[in-house]
């Protein structure tokens, strides 16, 4: 298993974006990436530079995906019809660990895979503590009734700090949630330009 145990702040600065939009970035105070040489001129990037940054920027959104498992995602993106960059998306909101942070049963999307693992989340009554579990459409996702009262639980479910976003409906106090649709990249939250487009660039070289 790859490790993801950086610190999320130091995905924002290498990358130069506050990709949660959370206001305790570092890239709020500091537009430039860590180290002795952050601050000097950058130079404009090529076009492998722009599309490899376009997948970082993806990949550490969710959580810091694997490069193994976040080809899977653009291979089956590729198979299904449609648009690719809409369908690889798609796949990455379909993920057990990305609805429980849309649906604000936690703070963070680190957090998220962590609440899984440990076993606090049902779907459709049943425990599962696979992350990148895909969810379809009308599966209800829960918190377990034992973690319900847990201190990180209570404060993101109370939290101004996101909205729900409507391929998600909320019950049961927030903490209970039903998978609605797929999502589109317009229907997305994201706090930062997300481009699927140049992804699919950066693999189809």
């Amino acid at each position: 298993m790859s490790k993801r145990l950086q610190s999320k702040y130091k995905i924002n600065r290498r990358l130069g974006e506050n990709l949660w939009g959370r206001p305790k970035s570092p890239v709020n105070r500091r537009q430039y990436g860590p180290g002795q040489h952050g601050q000097s001129r950058r130079r404009k990037p090529s076009d492998f530079g722009t599309q490899l940054s376009a997948k970082q920027k993806l990949k550490g959104y969710y959580g810091n995906i694997g490069e193994k498992q976040f080809r899977k995602y653009y291979e089956e993106a590729t198979r299904r019809r449609g648009d690719t960059g809409e369908n690889l998306i798609e796949l990455l909101e379909r993920r057990l660990d990305a609805v429980v942070y849309r649906s604000k049963f936690v703070p963070t999307v680190f957090a998220a895979r962590q609440f899984v693992n440990h076993g606090h989340v049902l779907v459709n009554g049943k425990r599962v503590n696979i992350p990148s579990y895909q969810l379809r459409d009308g599966d209800v996702v829960e918190v377990k009734q034992k973690s319900r009262e847990l201190v990180l639980v209570l404060e993101a479910v109370s939290s101004a700090e996101r909205d729900v976003p409507d391929y998600i409906d909320i019950e049961d106090n927030g903490l209970k949630a039903t998978y609605l649709r797929g999502p589109k990249l317009a229907d997305v939250p994201y706090p930062v330009q997300m481009e699927p487009n140049l992804v699919i660039e950066f693999y189809s070289r």
